[in-house]
């Protein structure tokens, strides 16, 4: 992946001209900005000692403790806009001192016991795409990064359920499992390069949600790695043996421990999707006929829907950014008869819009980030925030994230779409484009946070807590739930080296 920005540099794309014309002369977004060169980018100075370093080695093979320059480049800090300007500016001050590859799950417990005995702080690294500062743990630190934990172990085609290693990127992992003909159906806009373990870590959800569930629906069982032992948990598709201790490590971002096995649900592979674009005239409209369908148990697998902004720039086809439309567009990708949800649509007031608009989202559902990109380097910035409510609050949460961001941002873009639906409810997707610089957004992004809190919905509903969203996860939770969550990262991580500030706030460890 891009060390500056998202992907495979090949795939980078130019901004059409209707974009960079709304840029200049809409937005005042100013010249181009151009990332400094990778061996330019400064490094901290390492405070890992030689002693650490070689117990380390010692664990895991000389060859897979990495000190170099790419490696502690490529390790720092995750893909959120605010960390990919700093990087682009050559400001790697959160750079690891060490990256650490583990080959399987009794190395990853030696690797965490001896940075318990050294007080050295440690973050899981996965396909590095947190969008939430999930990947910033200050200087005197190892990222461990799963990449060798990369196997498919075993399917069991009786229960329909996969073993999988955590370093396992999802392409890789559907490529496996199709041999079996079987998929996980999991596809979020972070296909291409993020890993299983990340998905579980930050309880992600997928494009196909409406079908196949979120990643968390997914996972009957995992194995954990920390500091104070091994958790194996799962036996069993339901259970009533007490609180289910999968939930605690579901969504935990490395605070706990490191994930080193999953078993998955796995279902047959579809023999096709049939995607197709429907209009409506609202987005109040368009919600509603996705609450119905919720309602109703008629859901197709792909269920997303554009407001009026995002339909007309276009941003739900990237491929044709810049040539949209008047209306919401509703995308529906179908794995089975499409027959009874098309009927509920065309009885709510939506208009079939055919195939194409359909193929076009399938076709460039992987391209935002690299859109983000071109638009960093025109000078815009660029940055994407969710959440989720019930169906009777979403009109309310949309309203106050929209009026937050243009009072602190003057006159930003701002396109929402909603893409996970539940019988009670669904997320909110904004994505937003301005002028302003970063210290500009981080402001607005704190008082959204407040905005969020105060609507009654949920600071995330897949990004994750990471640091970013650290506060308000506390407000969310209250000082009883803040206080358990310490009770556990105390019992299962004693010295507060598992990633230390993402979740919940707590002290680092002192390195040594």
């Amino acid at each position: 992946m891009l060390w500056s920005g998202w992907g495979d540099p090949a795939k980078a794309r130019e901004l059409p001209d209707q974009i960079r014309t709304l840029l200049r002369d809409l937005m005042g977004v100013g010249e181009p900005v151009e990332a400094v060169a990778l061996e330019e980018v400064r490094l901290p100075r390492p405070t890992l000692s030689p002693a650490a370093l070689a117990e380390l080695a010692a664990v895991v093979g000389a060859a897979h403790v990495r000190t170099d320059h790419e490696s502690r480049v490529r390790h720092t800090r995750g893909k959120s806009t605010p960390d990919l300007l700093r990087m682009r500016e050559g400001d790697a001050s959160d750079a690891p001192d060490a990256v650490v590859l583990p080959a399987g799950h009794e190395e990853v417990l030696r690797v965490l016991e001896v940075c318990s005995a050294h007080r050295v702080a440690v973050v899981p690294f996965g396909g590095g795409t947190s969008v939430v500062g999930g990947l910033v743990a200050g200087q005197g630190v190892v990222a461990l990064d799963l990449g060798r934990l990369d196997r498919l172990v075993s399917v069991d085609t009786e229960s329909m359920v996969a073993e999988l290693e955590p370093g396992l990127r999802a392409p890789d992992a559907e490529r496996l499992l199709a041999e079996h003909g079987l998929t996980l159906g999991h596809f979020p806009q972070s296909y291409e390069y993020a890993t299983l373990g990340g998905f579980a870590a930050a309880r992600s959800s997928g494009q196909a949600s409406a079908g196949y569930g979120r990643f968390d629906d997914m996972v009957v069982g995992l194995t954990v790695a920390t500091p104070s032992g091994a958790l194996d948990l799962g036996r069993a598709p339901k259970s009533a043996a007490g609180p289910d201790l999968r939930q605690l490590v579901l969504g935990s971002e490395g605070a706990f421990g490191v994930i080193t096995s999953l078993r998955l649900r796995v279902r047959r592979r579809p023999s096709a999707t049939v995607y197709e674009g429907w209009r409506f005239e609202t987005f109040q409209a368009g919600s509603a006929a996705m609450r119905r369908l919720a309602q109703e148990g008629v859901l197709p697998a792909v269920l997303r829907l554009s407001d009026e902004t995002e339909t007309m720039i276009g941003l739900a086809r990237p491929e044709a950014i810049g040539s949209g439309d008047s209306g919401c567009l509703l995308i529906a990708g179908h794995e089975k008869d499409r027959g009874a949800a098309a009927a509920v649509l065309a009885e709510q007031g939506g208009a079939h819009l055919g195939a194409e608009p359909g193929q076009a989202w399938e076709h460039g559902r992987f391209a935002a980030p690299y859109l983000r990109d071109s638009l960093l380097a025109a000078g815009a910035t660029v940055e994407t925030l969710e959440t989720a409510g019930f169906w009777s609050n979403l009109p309310r949460l949309y309203d106050a994230v929209r009026l937050t961001l243009h009072a602190e941002l003057g006159s930003p873009l701002v396109m929402c779409h909603i893409s996970h639906v539940y019988e009670t409810g669904a997320s909110l997707y904004f994505t937003v484009v301005t002028n302003q610089g970063l210290p500009e957004w981080e402001r607005a992004k704190r008082a959204v946070n407040e905005a969020i809190v105060t609507a009654g919905g949920t600071i995330s509903h897949h990004h994750g807590v990471g640091r970013d969203h650290s506060q308000a996860y506390a407000e969310e939770i209250g000082p009883l739930g803040v206080e358990i969550l310490r009770a556990v990262k105390q019992r299962l991580d004693p010295q507060g080296i598992m990633n230390p500030g993402v979740l919940i706030a707590c002290p680092p460890p002192a390195t040594g």
